[in-house]
Order: C-alpha cells, then structure tokens, then sequence
C-alpha cells in the first residue's frame, strides 16, 4: 500500500497532481473538498452543515471530517493499492485521527507531498479557477479568509510530518509535468522500501 497526502495552501495544485498520482500509482483518491461540495450539490444534512462553513472560508468541524473518512476508507478504498489524501488533514488533530484510522486498517501514512507556492500566485490562481469554474468560494474575499485560515490552521501541520519525517517539500510553481517529476523521484525510495 501506498498512502500519501497531498497538502499546500488553497490553489497550490492538489487537485491537479492527485489526479496524476492516481494515474501513476493506482491510488484511490479522497478530495474531502470534493466530497462537501457534492453533499452541498445534493442539499444533504452534512452538505447544509459543511455550507455554513464553507461558505465563510473556514474549516468544518474535525469530527465531522473524521466521520466522513472512517465511512469512504470502510465504504470505497477497501482494497485499493493505496490512498491519496487530497485537502486531509487540515489540522494537527486531524492528522492523528488520520494515524488511528491508518492504524485500525493496519496501515499507515508513507508520505506527505508538500506543494509549495507563493502567495501571489495563490491568489491569482484561485481568481483565474473561480472565472474558469465558478467555485462560489473563489472571490478574493473569500480567498483571503481561506488563505488566513491555512496559514494560523492547517501550516503547522508542515513541521508536524517533518519532524516524523514524512514531508516532501516540492515547488509547486512552474510547470504541471516537471513538478510531478519532482514528487515522483522523492516518492521513488518511500516506494522501494515499502
């Protein structure tokens, strides 16, 4: 099994690279965006929930997240060669839920794929990915919110995985094909030896 985590600031390409990881490895992709705004699309309970977070560039409650992942691991990635985590953890107590659902499953996370991009840039893709797409979240004052949001929340999680030794910082800047070169040289000896 191979169980990584895609993680860097909104806008930095997660997106893009997971779906090559998945390509490349067979991995079963988890984007936690992607699975609120389908429970949003559909008007469920958790989509009303998540919505009243969402909206406001924040992040949903843990347990929440939680409770949806423990259900997509039981549910779809059973089986699977390995699992890419898109937009998960955010925090640092949910990456030790994420250690103890690894663990029940005995496995366990291999590594953490760190895209790193300039602010600037950030900001500048997400304004082109909201004209492109029409993401309701993508409009500057949003982007800033959610931009502040990861830098006092979700960035610490970055030294948390370095001192496990599980990030692999990768300049997300440049072009889509070279940077996911990058990544899968670095994820080349954590293949190996796994």
């Amino acid at each position: 099994m191979l169980n990584i985590v895609l993680f860097g600031a909104p806008g930095s390409g997660k997106g893009t690279q997971s779906a090559r990881l998945i390509d490349r490895y067979g991995l079963y992709h988890i984007s936690t965006g992607e699975l609120l705004r389908d429970h949003i699309k559909r008007g469920t309970e958790l989509g009303k929930t998540a919505d009243s977070y969402i909206s406001k560039g924040q992040l949903i409650p843990d347990q929440l997240m939680i409770d949806i992942l423990d259900d997509v691991l039981d549910k779809e990635a059973s089986g699977k060669k390995g699992v890419v985590f898109d937009g998960f953890p955010r925090t640092i107590p949910q990456a030790e839920a994420l250690k103890n659902l690894l663990q029940k499953r005995g496995t366990d996370l291999h590594a953490v794929v760190g895209l790193e991009v300039p602010e600037d840039e950030l900001v500048n893709r997400m304004i082109a990915r909201g004209k492109e797409t029409g993401r309701a979240d993508d409009n500057i004052d949003t982007i800033k919110n959610r931009l502040d949001v990861y830098h006092k929340q979700t960035l610490p999680l970055r030294d948390y995985y370095n001192k496990e030794g599980k990030y692999l910082g990768i300049n997300g800047s440049g072009v889509v094909d070279e940077i996911f070169d990058e990544i899968a040289s670095k994820l080349a000896n954590i293949i190996e030896n796994n």
